[in-house]
């Protein structure tokens, strides 16, 4: 489960939200209870106290203290677990109640109040019971003028374990609670933003080689809606900002082609004249140089444009990878030896691939020829081409300069180079592994580099894996613009 996803947080503040609120409901309903039980008991107690006194202690004097005797055992407070205690005004007991049925408390171990009481006194007593024994003593005198001290209480035992049962059920029904309550609203959130995973899986799809798709909106009339129409109106102009530049892109390559073949035929055409000196003729050999530099940088372009806005349709056949990278690389293998670099071939058998033999074996060139030229004199290049699970794999590994770690980013961009003043040197534009990003993603495989300056680079391609079986020839002859390519980026 991811913690720091939106459904996580708000089904956890949810979660808290009503935690927090049923612990304050929950102590509000105990503390309502409890003093809710604690009036009932004290309003009863205290009834009793006065009903004692006005209706049978007011007449003591006449009807005999046997008479109240005996109508005190007529209330009967061993079965009401009441207990009941009439003093005299010189500190004689008068009645005590005998001990409950339920010997919830003992009257006997019931201290009797030390002080004059004047007015109503409550108290709690804890020695007579397992619990408390909450009593009332109020000051009673008759028509005679006789004093008495009146006491009724009763165990709290009921209000506890009635408390407790509410403390018991509350601690076990809060966690059911809130645990449906959460599950519920996750479940109600998970529904809520799943039109957001969706939208998030079409938009992991969008490439510049289907920009015309759009996401999918749901009609619900919320901020999901309002922000699904909003980026597929960003996608529009996007998608148009995009045509126009790869349009422009490709528009200017091709113009440029023609004046590009005019100048060299011009500049060769001046070459021959026999009247020409030495240093007119280098300078003229220069300008053939550069204008060959500035062809194969437009044709590289082009070759990009086209394969970005889907123009150029691969072929689509079986490829042994193996035998195509190592008859590529067997050809280039004049670049190798005039730096005394040493090739190691690791080929698997039968690694298989779909797709077009001339656009692969560009792949493999640029790769090489990168490869070749970064790498030092009596270096090392191995070439590597095996199979996985779902990918067939190329991998291109030199001992060369290597890349630094804040290029790694951007060496796919056009024109970009590490180091500018070296790849200038080399003849490179910065358009090889951009060819080849394209490339790859027409085929629908993926470039990884991996690099360390000073220590070598590695180019990993994985393509889509096919069964093995009889492949296309690949062929062995070489394409338009490889052999250019060998001296180019």
């Amino acid at each position: 489960m991811n913690i720091h996803s939106l459904r996580f947080r708000m089904a956890v503040w949810y979660a808290g939200v009503l935690g927090v609120c049923l612990v304050l409901f929950s102590a509000s309903v105990y503390l309502g209870l409890s003093g809710y039980l604690n009036r009932s008991l004290r309003n009863s107690l205290l009834d009793d106290a006065q009903s004692i006194g006005d209706k049978l202690l007011v007449d003591v004097d006449r009807k005999g203290e046997a008479f109240v005797v005996g109508e005190l055992n007529e209330m009967a407070p061993e079965i009401t677990g009441r207990f009941i205690r009439v003093t005299r005004s010189n500190g004689t007991v008068m009645y005590v109640s005998p001990a409950p049925l339920d010997k919830r408390f003992d009257p006997a171990l019931v201290p009797p109040v030390k002080r004059a009481v004047r007015a109503e006194l409550w108290r709690e007593e804890h020695g007579a019971g397992h619990y408390g024994v909450l009593i009332t003593a109020i000051p009673f005198v008759n028509r005679d003028g006789r004093s008495f001290l009146i006491e009724v209480g009763a165990s709290s035992e009921a209000s506890e374990t009635v408390l407790h049962a509410l403390v018991l059920m509350l601690a076990l029904g809060m966690p059911l609670i809130i645990a449906g309550a959460v599950s519920g609203g996750y479940i109600v959130m998970k529904r809520a933003l799943k039109p957001l995973d969706e939208i998030t899986q079409r938009a992991e799809k969008v490439s510049s080689h289907n920009f015309g798709e759009r996401l999918p909106v749901v009609h619900t009339g919320d901020e999901i809606e309002r922000l699904t129409t909003s980026l597929n109106r960003m996608m529009t102009r996007l998608e148009e900002s995009f045509q126009h530049i790869s349009r422009f892109s490709a528009d200017v390559s091709h113009e440029l082609r023609t004046p590009l073949a005019i100048l060299r035929g011009e500049l060769e055409s001046v070459a021959e004249h026999q009247q020409l000196s030495p240093q007119m003729l280098e300078t003229i050999g220069s300008a053939l140089e550069e204008i060959e530099r500035l062809t194969k940088i437009v044709n590289h372009l082009l070759e990009i444009s086209r394969l970005e806005a889907g123009q150029a349709v691969p072929e689509s056949v079986v490829i042994d990878l193996g035998e195509l990278a190592m008859s590529t690389a067997e050809q280039m293998r004049l670049l190798a030896d005039e730096k005394s670099i040493h090739v190691l071939y690791l080929i698997a058998p039968d690694v298989m691939v779909k797709g077009d033999s001339a656009l692969l074996k560009e792949v493999v060139v640029n790769l090489l020829d990168n490869a070749f030229k970064y790498t030092p004199d009596e270096g090392s290049v191995r070439l590597i081409v095996e199979a996985n699970d779902k990918h067939s794999v190329l991998e291109v590994q030199d001992t060369g300069v290597g890349i630094p770690t804040e290029a790694l980013p951007h060496i796919c961009e056009r024109f970009y180079r590490a180091d500018k003043a070296r790849s200038r040197h080399s003849g490179g534009a910065g358009l090889g592994l951009s060819i080849v990003k394209s490339i790859c993603t027409v085929l629908g495989g993926e470039i990884k580099i991996f690099s360390k300056e000073g220590e070598g680079t590695l180019v990993r391609i994985e393509l889509p894996r096919v069964p093995a079986k009889k492949a296309e020839p690949a062929s062995t002859d070489p394409l338009l613009g490889v052999l250019s390519s060998l001296r180019g980026d």
